[in-house]
């Protein structure tokens, strides 16, 4: 653990701070954007949804230029996409030139969520790969919580109509930090030596503090050769049981409802009867509760294992989406919604949240790996863009109805986790193929 390591690690990481920020900021604007455009809940739906088909976008098409330029490389330009995304939505004088500026950020935040974790496990040691992966989901949730915050200080400052503008501007500031710092990373090791270029890998695994350097060059050359040098393929008939357990993971992940609830965090309460602050101000307890869990699950993932996080995490999402579509279709028990989704969040954050960036990123060889995590990530981000659109109008015609499918999904993960899912704790990545069995 030397500095170069702990940079290369942090600035990583810091890409997922942007990837938390754009996607909580909007659940402080929803009420400001239907004032504004005059949005009906199809058209609201469609307006939160835009930046998610550009995520899916960005996820789709971010692999094959990670594996043939490197993931450091791509990001810097990632990160240039997000300053842009931030002040098209600050200026933005019609609803399509505001939906345009989303789309940009969406491709940002789906490539990132390729490429950052695809850095961070190529440069990071076996038996603290999953806290150092993990390091990308603890900005992201470091970036809803800051959003959160954010939104509620401005919510307090009375600016008027125009109060939306702001929520979405303050995104560029992280965004030309993430930019000036990433110029002050290597590239992957593993990168390189998948490009051939051993004698720069040689040198990056000296400056990371890598103490046997031809052992992992060794080893490098051997999951080279194993995957077909440089014409290796994402194969289904070479890849099938990884890819499966990329897309499930990814699909469980958005049919937990995460990032509808995040979107229509302040809805759900103003559906509850709080108002636009204290709707706020609880959102940032919400984003607190992640923050907080998942700092304790980077904490036990490389003792416990992913797995055991997975189940563990299953069981208090069940019972939390339970109780709230009680509430929510009751309409008794108001009182309990902030408790329930607390603990919604806190199970969510200690499980699927900790886990998904870095077990799929575990489970390729690096000739495909960004493009492995692009499939797991495009599942995501698919899955995402449906549910957030369909949400409202479930929720229009049941408030309880969309929490009542999200618990049976988990039920559904509970099961499937338990049954089909392989640990990846402690395994080196050029071991991972013997591990998973393909």
């Amino acid at each position: 653990m030397n500095a170069t390591l702990v940079r290369g690690i942090l600035v990583g990481g810091l890409a997922g701070l942007l990837f938390g920020f754009d996607t909580a900021v909007i659940a402080g604007t929803t009420q400001g954007l239907t004032a504004a455009f005059h949005l009906d809940p199809a058209a609201l739906g469609m307006t939160v949804s835009s930046a998610l088909w550009g995520t899916l976008l960005g996820a789709m098409s971010a692999g094959l230029p990670g594996d043939r330029h490197g993931a450091r490389n791509c990001l810097r330009a990632i990160a240039l996409i997000y300053v842009i995304s931030g002040v098209g939505c600050f200026v933005a004088p019609t609803l399509p030139v505001l939906i345009a500026a989303r789309v940009l950020g969406g491709l940002a935040i789906g490539a990132s969520s390729v490429l950052a974790p695809t850095y961070l496990a190529e440069i990071s040691p076996p038996r603290r790969r999953g806290l150092m992966v993990g390091m990308f989901q603890l900005n992201v949730v470091s970036g809803i919580l800051i959003a959160y915050l954010s939104n509620w200080l401005i919510g307090t400052l009375d600016l008027g109509a125009g109060e939306w503008r702001w929520k979405f501007g303050v995104t560029v500031l992280p965004a030309l930090l993430l930019s000036l710092l990433l110029l002050s990373i290597p590239n992957s090791p593993r990168w390189l030596a998948a490009r051939e270029r051993f004698k720069e890998a040689r040198d990056i695994l000296k400056k990371i503090g890598v103490r046997d350097i031809d052992g992992e060059l060794d080893a490098y050359a051997a999951q080279h050769a194993a995957a077909g040098g440089r014409s290796a393929r994402l194969s289904w008939s070479r890849y099938a049981k990884p890819m499966m357990l990329a897309i499930g993971i990814a699909a469980f992940n958005q049919l937990s409802g995460i990032n509808a609830i995040l979107y229509y965090l302040n809805d759900i309460f103003a559906a509850a009867g709080f108002g636009k602050v204290s709707s706020d101000l609880q959102s940032v307890i919400i984003g607190a509760t992640n923050l907080v869990f998942t700092l304790l699950a980077l904490t036990v993932i490389d003792r416990v294992g992913r797995k055991t996080l997975l189940l563990t995490g299953s069981v208090g999402l069940i019972a939390a989406l339970s109780a709230t579509a009680f509430i929510q279709l009751t309409g008794t028990h108001q009182d309990w919604l902030l408790w329930m989704l607390v603990l919604f969040i806190a199970s969510f954050a200690f499980s699927q949240g900790a886990v998904i960036w870095v077990y799929i990123s575990e489970i390729f060889p690096t000739k495909v790996r960004s493009r492995g995590q692009s499939l797991g990530s495009s599942t995501h981000w698919f899955m995402d863009a449906v549910i957030a659109t369909a949400f409202p109008l479930a929720a229009a015609y049941s408030k309880g109805l969309p929490f009542v499918f999200f618990a049976l999904a988990m039920a559904v993960q509970l099961v499937v986790v338990a049954r089909f899912f392989p640990e990846t704790k402690g395994v080196t990545l050029e071991a991972m193929r013997k591990s998973i069995g393909y």
